[in-house]
């Protein structure tokens, strides 16, 4: 048998209630918390029972120890254990895609008669009786696909102790209320002074109220004079859901509908529609010189081919060409090479200069 909390049991739930977190759901059309235990431990090993005081023993020491009070909690009905289910949305056009599935199932069948006209016709009953079947399995299984059970537990509290602030501003009510009953017992000075501070709310309160009328009728008045053209608003924002500030800014908007707005409209939309039709312009005239560019390149190809006047530079030429590129643009007469750019260098000098002497050498044992 279970019996009655005692008063640490009641102050360690009161501290697990309020400092643990908690989400709200809906439980047999009722408005719930729960808690996870995960979460309720860790809560009460961070609380003032897991440290221990001068002469007594810390109540928790271990998760352990937390687990099996908590166990006792729940046995004394402060929360109870509960399984979360998801509830998913059923499919809202089940009856359209049946009757699409029913009409494609006729068509197919009917495709099959005449390809298939030679076919008896208790095989097409066969086959009518296990479409249904399958109909009937699929719907079963999303019926049952409606709801999805999680296997992690949560539990809902059942205790719910009154909160200190809800306690205060109830009994702060109440001495407002009994306050304002004695109002003829009050002094002459605060009479006064309180009769003067109702009267200032209740001018500020008509003032807005008279504006928010006001600003309809100027509004209607203008509306009338220029036939629809003119929509002015005097503070705009005031009914606006905002801010007290924010309701009296701006102080006026002024909206011209006439015919040269639409004139406008219709002026901005085609200048919006000349640029897309020049921006597709340049782009078609940009492939064009993009494909006389290479044509003019491909001529200029054929020509130096077949003059043979122009011949390829050699490595070495453009070598020097690259290296006085980099001094004249550094701003130095030098640059840094490593030892075996340096030794490629020369070992290519070498075979010039023995290429050289070669063809001096050809000619002038020609003549002899």
């Amino acid at each position: 048998e279970v019996g009655e909390p005692f008063k640490e049991e009641k102050a360690v739930a009161k501290y697990l209630r309020f400092n643990c977190p908690t989400k709200s759901t809906n439980m047999m059309g009722h408005r719930v918390d729960y808690f996870i235990a995960s979460k309720a431990v860790d809560c009460l090993l961070d609380s003032k029972w897991a440290k221990a005081k001068k002469g007594e023993e810390a109540l928790f020491t271990t998760r352990e120890s937390v687990v099996d009070y908590c166990n006792r909690l729940l046995k004394k009905q402060f929360f109870h254990r509960a399984l979360k289910v998801m509830k998913m949305k059923p499919d809202k056009d089940t009856k359209k895609e049946k009757e699409k599935g029913k009409a494609e199932s006729g068509k197919e069948e009917e495709k099959k008669s005449k390809k298939e006209s030679g076919k008896d016709e208790k095989t097409k009953k066969e086959k009518e009786k296990e479409k249904k079947k399958d109909g009937e399995k699929d719907e079963c299984k999303k019926v049952s696909t409606v709801y999805k059970r999680r296997d992690k537990p949560v539990y809902v509290w059942i205790y719910d102790p009154v909160h200190f602030k809800t306690f205060a501003m109830g009994l702060v009510l109440v001495i407002a209320v009994i306050a304002a009953t004695l109002f003829p017992l009050w002094p002459a000075e605060m009479r006064v002074g309180v009769y003067y501070l109702s009267v200032g709310a209740g001018c500020f309160v008509a003032s807005i109220l008279l504006l928010a009328v006001a600003r309809c009728i100027l509004f209607l008045i203008i509306w009338l004079i220029t036939g629809g053209r003119h929509h002015f608003w005097f503070l705009p924002n005031l009914t606006a859901d905002v801010g007290f500030i924010d309701s009296f800014r701006p102080l006026y908007t002024h909206e011209y509908k006439g015919p040269k707005a639409d004139l406008k409209k219709e002026e901005k939309a085609e200048s919006k529609k000349q640029q897309k039709y020049d921006s597709e312009e340049k782009s078609d005239s940009e492939k064009k010189e993009e494909e006389d560019g290479k044509t003019e390149g491909t001529r200029n190809s054929g020509t130096d081919g077949s003059g043979g006047e122009r011949h390829s530079d050699t490595d070495s030429d453009r070598r020097e060409d690259d290296r006085s590129q980099h001094s004249s643009g550094n701003g130095n007469d030098f640059e840094m090479i490593t030892k075996e750019e340096l030794e490629q260098q020369t070992d290519e000098g070498d075979c010039e200069e023995e290429e050289e002497e070669d063809t001096e050498s050809g000619p002038s044992h020609g003549k002899s």
